[in-house]
């Protein structure tokens, strides 16, 4: 990945640039200090959409979930993050993609976001979205085999993209 030096004269301003053209991932244990009852995971990270990605995710993914005890997710859920990031970065190449990973109630939701736009012409959109969901087969087979669900959407207009997401029961 390239990165161009930052000129801004502002430090202000280069720091503004740094911490938000780096997002960090973020891990909130559980039993989460203040809470007063068991949180679970809950991971996010953004990732360049470059199909690489999906390594990057995965053990991103694998990591927190064996930290957090969770171990018998790590299979399924490191599959369907690899699918689901390789699949949405060649569908927006180049454009950040939004990960979020969250344990809740005995079951596993993952949700990738990207930037892909919304189509207007009917027949376009049509195709793109069958072009999605059939490169998304062994993403439907994992999810199958474990008993659990996905999907993708349209994001909310206030965000434009596509959302593609996983649940995933114990």
């Amino acid at each position: 990945m390239h990165s161009s030096p930052l000129t801004a004269l502002c430090p202000a301003a280069v720091a503004e640039t740094w911490t938000s053209a780096r997002p960090r991932p973020y891990l909130r244990p559980k039993g989460h200090a203040g809470s007063g009852r068991e949180r679970g995971l809950t991971l996010s990270f953004t990732l360049p959409g470059d199909i690489r990605s999906a390594f990057i995710g995965r053990a991103a993914i694998a990591a927190a979930l064996k930290a957090h005890g969770l171990a018998p997710y790590v299979w399924p859920t490191t599959h369907a993050a690899s699918e689901l990031i390789a699949v949405t970065a060649r569908m927006s190449p180049r454009r950040e993609l939004y990960v979020f990973l969250r344990h809740r109630e005995d079951a596993v939701r993952l949700l990738v976001w990207d930037q892909h736009p919304h189509h207007v012409e009917p027949d376009t959109a049509a195709l793109c979205e069958t072009r999605r969901r059939r490169a998304l087969w062994l993403l439907a087979a994992v999810v199958d085999d474990w008993g659990g669900e996905w999907g993708v959407c349209e994001a909310p207009q206030s965000q434009p993209g596509t959302k593609s997401w996983v649940l995933l029961p114990r």
